[in-house]
Order: structure tokens, then sequence, then C-alpha cells
């Protein structure tokens, strides 16, 4: 396994937001190879959590469950995946967003109700969690997680109804927030999502029977699903053996609310969502940075690796050769081995590589996808300079971060966003790069949403505008339920 309590992060100096999880649930009929399936799911899923994966699979009559910390692979391992036998599954992988990063926060959560047992997990996060856990309290129930799928949870363990999904429909209009569930009972999965359609979900059918649910494409065509539909905001989709019921449980919002950040960086890029390859929406990304921000330079290079795909689009709109300039080493991430200070003050350069040959005596194009809190974009710059480079010129694929994500998102808070604390001239003097640009709103809206024209309707962009789509509460630190349990 991989337990968190004695890992060692040295590159804290990971500039990236985080995505808190991806979701998995499929049904067959026949039952065959479903625990590798949903592991499979799950493993195309990786990107959308590093820190925990969970799976619960029900043979029609009792879940079996096994979570840990720690990423698919090492969680499930051919021992562990000889009892995850049954006919229908859930799965997680998780990055802590509402909840610390402790076991107790793994999902997905199961509880035994008089209906039967009910296991749940949750892409995204309620903007009325901490209102729901007290109410919860009040009643007298108790809680032993700080994450808001615990209450999601046992809301609808408590809830009344004929069946789960007369259940899931009663509950649902108390939940404010972005929120993407798959839920486990004996006979059947069950995947739910928010009316304003926060985060992606879509359902597909199973080559060989029956059918899968997912956060993202890109994990139904690794199963080689057909018929990819996307979950609508505010249904009900039931997957039952070779059935699948579907039912508009919540009128859709007026206007939907997706996640821009999800084109921008966090979705793999063969992944497809709102009618949009997430490969080309980057693209056009870089091609608009390229219009706005047009400089005399020699080669342009990504970030690796969600920039890739934008800088071969500033590349082709400016003409400027495209080049590997950063190479990255792709197993870093946690390790066991506790890293000499020397190397610790080194940050960046353990998690990236400068070509020299690349850079050595040319003017440099740098795409990133984001300047979260700035703790990358000036070690990325002073490692390009000391490999040769005579100018570095930074280009970011999306609007400055100003403000933090109240919907399952991980940028830290308002006092954390150097975008809110500083100007871009100022971003650039700290960071050392010669010039400084963030692709606009509007150009960023033209890129994700073509037919728009620049508006940013239909698409949440509270965390570079500070205008959310619901009320929000201010957002409470990471671990602000720890003290109810206190």
């Amino acid at each position: 396994m991989f337990p968190s309590d004695h890992d060692h992060d040295c590159f804290q100096s990971d500039d990236s937001p985080h995505e808190e999880c991806g979701v998995f649930g499929a049904s067959t009929p026949h039952g065959e190879g479903l625990g590798q399936l949903t592991f499979f799911g799950l493993f195309a899923l990786q990107h959308r959590g590093q820190e925990a994966a969970g799976i619960a699979i029900s043979d029609g009559s009792r879940v079996r469950v096994h979570k840990d910390s720690g990423l698919v692979s090492n969680v499930f391992t051919p021992a562990s995946m000889t009892a995850l036998t049954g006919y229908h599954a859930i799965g997680h992988t998780r990055y802590s967003t509402t909840g610390g990063n402790s076991l107790k926060n793994i999902q997905p959560f199961t509880v035994e109700t008089m209906h039967g047992p009910l296991a749940v997990a949750h892409n995204g996060n309620l903007v009325n969690a901490s209102a729901l856990r007290d109410e919860l309290l009040a009643r007298g129930f108790g809680l032993t997680a700080t994450s808001d799928t615990e209450v999601i949870t046992l809301m609808l363990a408590a809830a009344g109804g004929r069946n789960w999904e007369d259940r899931i429909e009663r509950t649902l209009p108390a939940w404010k927030g972005a929120f993407s569930l798959v839920c486990l009972v004996n006979d059947r999965v069950i995947a739910v999502r928010d009316p304003w359609g926060f985060r992606p979900m879509h359902v597909g059918r199973l080559p060989h029977g029956g059918h899968a649910v997912a956060s993202e494409t890109c994990a139904l065509n690794t199963l080689g699903c057909v018929e990819i539909d996307e979950v609508k905001p505010g249904e009900i989709v039931t997957l039952q053996g070779a059935e699948m019921h579907r039912r508009q449980a919540l009128t859709p919002a007026a206007t939907p609310a997706r996640c821009t950040f999800e084109f921008v960086y966090f979705s793999r890029p063969d992944s497809n969502w709102a009618g949009q390859n997430i490969h080309h929406v980057r693209q056009r990304l870089g091609e608009q940075l390229a219009i706005e921000s047009g400089v005399d330079a020699d080669v342009v290079i990504p970030v690796p690796d969600s920039s890739i795909p934008a800088a071969i689009g500033y590349s082709r709109q400016s003409t400027i050769p495209h080049n590997d300039g950063l190479i990255k080493n792709r197993y870093i991430g946690r390790t066991f081995i506790e890293p000499t200070q020397d190397l610790r003050d080194r940050g960046v350069a353990l998690k990236f590589n400068a070509l020299s040959e690349n850079l050595r005596g040319k003017r440099v194009v740098m795409i990133d996808d984001s300047l979260v809190r700035g703790t990358t974009a000036g070690p990325l710059v002073k490692l390009l300079r000391d490999a040769g480079a005579t100018e570095v010129h930074v280009r970011i694929t999306c609007p400055p971060i100003t403000d933090a994500c109240h919907f399952g998102v991980d940028m830290g808070h308002d006092g954390d966003l150097m975008a809110a604390r500083l100007n871009v001239d100022e971003i650039r003097e700290l960071i050392g790069a010669d010039s400084l640009h963030f692709l606009s709103l509007e150009g960023m809206m033209r890129a994700i949403a073509p037919e728009n024209d620049g508006a940013s309707t239909g698409y949440c962009n509270g965390c570079f505008t500070g205008h959310y789509p619901m009320p929000v509460d201010e957002a409470p630190p990471k671990l602000s339920f720890e003290g109810v349990l206190a």
C-alpha cells in the first residue's frame, strides 16, 4: 500500500490547481471481470486525484469495499482484487477539497441502512455542507469523517421513499453546489448530476453487456464503450444489469455553469465535453494567446504535459517553431525517501529538466496553463535561463486566477493566489520573465465555446471574476469540519 501518514511529498512547489476526484460506476448482467473493469476505469481517471482510491462492489446481496491512500496501481494489488467480484460497482480517485487527506475521508463512503447497504462516491463540493452537517448532528447522527460526501451519504440513508431513486430525488433540492455522484446499492448503480452541470459526467454501453458511467469520456473509451452520452444536469441515471433508466429529477438550471478549468487544465486531452474535444480546445487557447500576445522569439515550448496542445496552437498561429524545452519526470510524485535539504531547495529542478540544446542562445516563449500561487513559474524561468535562454516570455492560457473556487477545485484561498495580490507587471518582475501575458477572459471563451463569441454564458468563471453562479459562503479552510468532531 501507499500509506499517506509516512510518505514524503518533496515537490510542494507544484503550482497546479488540483481536481478533487474522479468517479466511475458500472453494472453488468454477467459480472465477468467487473472488478478489473472498474480498476481500469479508475486508472483512466488517475489524473483527477492521486491521494487515494477506492472500489465498492456488490454481488446482489453483499457490498465489498477496498480503499486506501495512494495511486490506483498501488491501492489495488492482485490479492486485493480477488475479493472484488460482483455485478455492480463504483469507484473513486481522490484529491481532498472539503475534508482533510486522512484515511477516514477516502471514498466510497458506505453505510448500512434499513433498505440495505449504500455506497457513495462524489466529485464536486457542496457550498452548504457545513449547514447540512450541523443539521445532521442536531438530529442525532454520528459523524466520523470530515467530507461533504459523508453528509450526502447520511442524508440519503435517512431519506424516505419507495426506492433509492425516489430517496435521491427527494434529497437533491437540499444540496447546493457541484456534485456528480455514483451510488451503489445491492442490485444497481445510480448516477446523479447537479442541475448546474459544473463537472463532466458521461454514460456509455459496455461492449459485452451493461453500462458504465464516468467523470470523463476517456475512461469510457478505454473500456470500449459505445453510445456515449452526457448525464444531463439534474438527471438520475440507473444502471441495472443490461438495463439503463433515466429520470430528470431536477429542472436544469436556466444557465449551465460548466467549469472552464476542465477545458484549460483538468480533463484529459482525449476526453470530450459539451461537444468539444479537450485537446482541440487547448490548441485554440494557444492560438488565441498568439493573437493577443505576439512577441519576437525563436522557439515555443510547453510546460509539460497539459500545456503541450496550447504550445502547438501558439506555434501554428505565430509561425514560431515549436520544440521541447522542458522534460518532466513523470514518476516523481510522492516518495518514501526523504530528500536532502539541498535537493529540496532545488524544488522544480527535481521535477523538470531543461533541454539546453534546444534553448541555448534562443528567445523562448514558455506556455503554461495557469499561474496560481506562483511557486513554479519563477524556478522554471530560472531553469531556462541557466540552460542558455537569452529571453523568456511567459504566456498563460487563462486569465489571472484572483478568487477561490467553491465548487470542488483546490486553488487555495484568495490570499494564496498571486494574482489577487499583485498586478501582471509585479508578477512578471517576481518570476523574472522578460514579458508575461495572460489570455483574456473573452479570448479563453472564444477557444472553449466558439459559438458564444467570447461570452461566458453557460460556464463558471468564478475563479477569474469573483462572480459565482450561486451565492457562496466565505470559503472554509480545508479542515474546518474537524472541530465539530473534536
